[in-house]
């Protein structure tokens, strides 16, 4: 029986990099914003009950999603993120039920669901054996997501205020790993003593 491990954290926490890690360990990483983009891409199965719930402003061509005025919706409207969600994680879910049912059926030891708001919604946690959260100051959060994006250190808080506090992901959490300065080879340490027979 495979164990289903949830890994999530804030932006810029290093989660992507810890998923890549496990993946190479031989789990298999079902990725929730992969399928997420896969949804809203043109003409994706999300887009016309986007269009209906937000009208069309929300296109910057037919069936084309413009995501950074939709995201700008979802971030200063609370009811109009609930909306979103409402539309995406049933096609999300549906998804995950789907690659986990494949993975299960090649005996995959680990089937890992990499969760941005893991702990933003009750609808995850029962799917999941243990929760994994990776974390690390909101300094570092900010300048990681500074530099490889670019974005101003007000919109990054804007983001992480969106997002479930430090503290209420490591009260979720099962495992957690500081990726605080730390290097590749501490991080499969951490990964190894954790999940001993993953071969990473």
């Amino acid at each position: 029986m495979s164990m289903r491990l949830g890994v999530t954290g804030g932006i810029g926490s290093g989660k992507s990099t810890v998923c890549s890690l496990l993946a190479q360990g031989g789990a298999v990483v079902i990725d929730a914003d992969a399928i997420s983009r896969a949804c809203t891409a043109p003409q994706g199965p999300a887009i016309a009950a986007i269009v209906q719930a937000f009208g069309p402003s929300v296109l910057s061509a037919p069936g084309v999603l413009d995501r950074d005025v939709l995201r700008e919706r979802v971030f200063s409207d609370a009811q109009a993120k609930a909306q979103l969600q409402e539309i995406l994680h049933p096609l999300i879910g549906a998804e995950i039920a789907r690659q986990s049912a494949l993975a299960q059926a090649h005996k995959a030891a680990y089937i890992v669901l990499d969760l941005p708001l893991l702990t933003e919604s009750q609808r995850w946690r029962p799917m999941l054996d243990r929760v994994l959260v990776v974390d690390c100051s909101e300094e570092t959060q900010i300048a990681r997501v500074g530099q490889r994006s670019g974005l101003a250190p007000a919109a990054v808080r804007k983001i992480m205020a969106a997002q479930s506090s430090r503290a209420y992901r490591r009260q979720c959490a099962d495992f957690l790993i500081f990726n605080e300065m730390v290097t590749i080879d501490a991080l499969k340490a951490q990964l190894r003593q954790m999940l001993p027979d993953l071969e990473i």
